[in-house]
């Protein structure tokens, strides 16, 4: 690269809506430091907005480091201990390893589909 070159910037687009009466969030791009910030505050927006009820959903998640899953964890203990619903959809191996790795993928509620996590959590 030479010094006029810039790094590309990770794109993050989050998206909400409320099916079933919770709030869902689609999560696309790169979960990391660089987007930790936004991602923080999209979340204590909804939150704030709607209460202790959160789907995640990550199929468009392209990249998830160890700070972003700590987020998402977070926000689990947080829903859940105030009595809310939590759930990722769509979480896919290779983007968020890092759950596996961790061992968190057998803890979180995980779900393939929107339809499935509304099920469970009705």
């Amino acid at each position: 690269m030479s010094e006029n070159d810039e790094w590309p910037k990770a794109a993050l687009s989050l998206t909400s809506s409320v099916a079933g009466g919770i709030p869902v969030i689609v999560v696309e791009g790169v979960l990391d430091a660089t987007t930790r910030e936004q991602f923080a505050d999209h979340l204590n927006e909804v939150v704030a907005v709607h209460g202790h009820d959160l789907i995640l959903d990550m199929a468009g998640v392209t990249f998830m480091d160890s700070r972003a899953l700590g987020l998402i964890v977070h926000h689990w203990q947080g829903c859940t201990s105030a009595g809310g619903r939590f759930a990722l959809v769509g979480v896919r191996y290779s983007p968020s390893k890092v759950m596996w790795i961790t061992g968190l993928a057998q803890r979180l509620p995980l779900y393939e589909t929107l339809d499935e996590a509304l099920a469970a959590l009705d």
